[in-house]
């Protein structure tokens, strides 16, 4: 059921969803928002496990972000806080597990289609969006090949012997592509 929703409805549950996550403030309604989203993971046929693993490269931020919380407004609008960051994450991984990226890109450039009148070009939005999403598994391979010269040079973890080389090829790879769209007449 989850699977067949439209992505336009799904991207609409979820802007609702956010937007409406501002009038959660007891951890009852947090928790309720959360196994409702559980709830669409076991609909859709997901795993919880999976569901779970989804959060895992949220942890540091929930942690700093939960203990500021604890120590600026209580353990209660801490639990709030990040149940409520948690819940949508979760949620935007359960759009994005249930539908095709190409009919979220659709839906967005549908979505943009009345903002014409004050100038925006929702190909080019489409165009973004899809090589933004492109772009996180190309970084991700580029981190990769960054961290296997540094085993095979025998370096040492250092945070910037790893951000440099990172940057410059990405910023490599970003100089190509851009030079890729001029050269297709897609920039003025």
């Amino acid at each position: 059921m989850v699977h067949r929703a439209p992505a336009p409805v799904k991207l609409a549950a979820m802007l609702l969803a956010g937007v409406g996550s501002i009038l959660l403030t007891n951890v009852w309604e947090v928790g309720a928002a959360f196994a409702l989203v559980l709830g669409g993971f076991v609909l859709a046929g997901i795993p919880l496990l999976t569901a779970l693993r989804q959060v895992r490269p949220l942890l540091w931020v929930v942690a700093f972000v939960g203990a500021f919380h604890v120590i600026a407004t209580g353990w209660e609008r801490a639990v709030v806080v990040v149940g409520v960051i948690t819940t949508l994450v979760l949620l935007a991984n359960l759009v994005t597990l249930t539908t095709r990226t190409t009919d979220l890109v659709e839906a967005v450039v549908g979505a943009c289609r009345p903002l014409r009148l004050f100038g925006v070009r929702p190909d080019r939005v489409g165009l973004l969006l899809a090589l933004g999403i492109r772009s996180v598994p190309v970084v991700v391979g580029l981190a990769e090949e960054v961290r296997d010269a540094q085993r095979a040079r025998g370096l040492t973890a250092s945070p910037r012997a790893f951000a440099v080389p990172l940057i410059v090829r990405s910023l490599r790879r970003v100089d190509a592509l851009g030079e890729a769209l001029v050269a297709r007449g897609v920039d003025d």
